[in-house]
């Protein structure tokens, strides 16, 4: 679980970044979930799109991740999830 500092850190690390996913008309499928787990393990910190085709909300599309990554959320803004998940070699030194 992350703090409110934690996540506020984080949030400003992420301002630079660009989404590496986008999710659309599909939805979240098995293979977009392994693809964003594989990308966690490896830069810890990332950024997913909303298309406006997809047929889920954002919170269903970050609680179904979330769920399958054992990530978490870092902010949600507008159709953008900022998610988090420590991996071996920490890139991010969190307060």
């Amino acid at each position: 679980m992350l703090t409110n500092k934690q996540k506020k850190y984080l949030r400003s690390e992420a301002h630079s970044l660009n989404p590496i996913f986008q999710i659309g008309k599909d939805g979240t499928s098995t293979k977009q979930i392994n693809s964003i787990n594989d990308a966690l393990k490896v830069k810890e910190l990332i950024k997913v799109k909303l298309l406006g085709t997809c047929p889920q909300s954002i919170n269903e599309v970050s609680i179904d991740i979330c769920s399958k990554t054992r990530a978490e959320v870092v902010h949600i803004i507008g159709h953008t999830i900022i998610l988090y998940k420590q991996s071996e070699k920490r890139i991010y030194k969190l307060p």
